[in-house]
């Protein structure tokens, strides 16, 4: 996928095109990372390029299951998960998460192509404090939008994240993960050998 959205020829392509690109730039972030680097939190905050793509895949599955209008945990049992859906735990590796961010990007599509109308309501699920209490519904088309908002704030969490780390941005990532040639503006990004 390059650095721009392709042409679209409708709202629905458009909206999932939009959606992948924003997905596709945070699994940069993660481009040539080792599962110890996925996890390193450089930052005063507590965020992870690992911890930050787990969240964006659990984020967008959670938002699927609200548009099919399958059963939520209660809110309580959510918070307990929240906080884990931002780290790459021991026993999980950068791999496996990417693995099942497509997964779930594949579930997203299938789902989306399923719908015949993207102002399809999808009722606010109730108990959330940050939920609106005074909208019965959203819509499929809602749902979308708000999913790329989070996914490219997310992305950009992981952009600054991943410069902490090593220095690399995104450009030059995005050009050593899809095969970019070198040009006299613009470098890929190549791993620093470690020095022993």
């Amino acid at each position: 996928m390059a650095g721009s959205v392709p042409p679209v020829t409708d709202e629905r392509s458009g909206l999932l095109a939009y959606l992948a690109q924003q997905r596709h730039v945070i699994r940069i972030a993660a481009h040539g990372l080792s599962d110890e680097q996925a996890r390193a939190v450089p930052s005063a905050s507590e965020l992870s390029v690992g911890g930050l793509v787990k969240h964006a895949a659990n984020t967008e599955s959670g938002w699927i299951d609200v548009v099919l209008q399958q059963p939520q945990k209660p809110f309580e049992d959510s918070m307990a998960d929240y906080f884990e859906h931002y780290r790459l735990g021991e026993s999980e590796t950068m791999a496996s998460v990417l693995d099942r961010y497509d997964r779930v990007a594949a579930r997203t599509e299938e789902v989306v192509a399923g719908i015949a109308d993207l102002g399809q309501p999808v009722p606010v699920p109730q108990g959330v404090p940050w939920y609106p209490k005074d909208v019965e519904a959203w819509s499929v088309r809602w749902v979308l939008l708000h999913l790329i908002e989070e996914t490219a704030r997310h992305a950009g969490h992981a952009d600054i994240i991943r410069e902490s780390l090593d220095g690399a941005t995104a450009m030059p990532l995005m050009a050593a993960a899809e095969g970019w040639p070198e040009s006299d503006w613009l470098k890929p990004w190549q791993a620093t050998p470690i020095s022993g």
